[in-house]
């Protein structure tokens, strides 16, 4: 996995979602990103998924089979966006 794509996506996350109370060094990149991990909701997601189309050209829309496995955590992210990114 890319450390630089790693920064850049956890950026990414804490300014797209106006998350002014953590810092990059505070999020664990493994730990869920939605209930108990960052606490995020689905227009989160939706929102995590237009700044991926914007950034690195990645498509995630609702008939993604896998989507639930995508948003797993920061690390499945950049994972996905790694493998399927066309900017």
């Amino acid at each position: 996995m890319s450390d630089v794509l790693l920064g850049e996506i956890t950026a990414l996350i804490i300014e797209g979602l106006q998350l002014e109370d953590i810092t990059a060094n505070e999020i664990d990149i493994n730990a869920p990103l939605f209930g108990e991990g960052l606490g995020l909701d689905s227009i989160d997601a939706l929102e995590i998924a237009v700044m991926l189309d914007r950034n690195y050209g990645v498509k995630i829309t609702s008939e993604n089979v896998g989507n639930r496995e995508i948003f797993a955590s920061i690390t499945s992210l950049v994972e996905f966006v790694s493998k399927n990114r066309i900017k």
